[in-house]
């Protein structure tokens, strides 16, 4: 499969541009020849099982993975391509009102809980990884996510973006969807206040829903991305 989607990328459709490159991977938007449409080719080392599972779901906060293959290491994926900014380019201008950050949140956990419904954990959760499409927010690259695995006491791979890791993705523990919970207090932060809460935190109630977000122990954080929605 993974021989017959670059074959057939190479084929059907044409570079608009990269987006990303790096030693993992690169990110391109491709047009598609005949009917001119936009989607997101990315190709990296790793594992695609993660992929493979959003390939059964949709929903209006994920985008929606059309094709994935896996050779060697190797992963390449078709996804469709998501119009708008990423927060962390919106930020550049302003950051958010209290009010619109619980809203954004929402809409992000509520993609959260459709990768946490199939056993998955995101890993990198940040401004950069969601895209405002309208007045929706849709959470983006799975690159670094895993599926839990029950036997397991640590990631076998440690991957997330400084700043916005859990303590446990550092080989203490196993990440699992409480780690999402701490990197979505961070992102709740610096939408109100564009700072980590380390520096300025929130006020008020937003601030105290941060503020258990991000605790030490995933014992004492939030438990499941629902009841943050409920607090949020």
């Amino acid at each position: 499969m993974y021989d017959f989607l670059l074959s057939s990328v190479e084929e059907h459709y044409e570079v608009v541009k990269e987006l990303k490159s790096g030693p993992r991977g690169s990110v391109r938007l491709l047009r598609h020849k005949e009917t001119g449409k936009r989607f997101i080719f990315r190709t990296y080392q790793g594992n695609a099982e993660v992929y493979r599972k959003l390939l059964e779901i949709t929903s209006p906060h994920l985008p929606e993975i059309l094709e994935v293959g896996e050779k060697d290491g190797n992963v390449a994926v078709l996804e469709e391509y998501i119009q708008g900014d990423t927060l962390a380019a919106l930020l550049k201008a302003d950051v958010f009102s209290q009010k619109e950050a619980r809203r954004l949140g929402r809409q992000i956990c509520a993609g959260l809980w459709a990768l946490h419904a199939l056993g998955a954990v995101h890993r990198d959760v940040k401004p950069e990884n969601v895209i405002l499409r309208g007045n929706q927010a849709v959470l983006i690259d799975f690159d670094a996510s895993r599926l839990v695995k029950e036997q397991n006491t640590t990631d076998t791979l440690v991957l997330g973006t400084t700043g916005y890791a859990a303590p446990e993705q550092y080989g203490i523990a196993q990440s699992d969807r409480r780690t999402d919970i701490y990197a979505m207090g961070i992102l709740l932060n610096i939408l109100c206040t564009g700072r980590h809460p380390s520096e300025v935190p929130a006020k008020g109630h937003l601030g105290r829903v941060i503020r258990k977000c991000t605790m030490m122990s995933p014992d004492n954080r939030y438990q499941d991305v629902l009841s943050l929605m409920e607090a949020l």
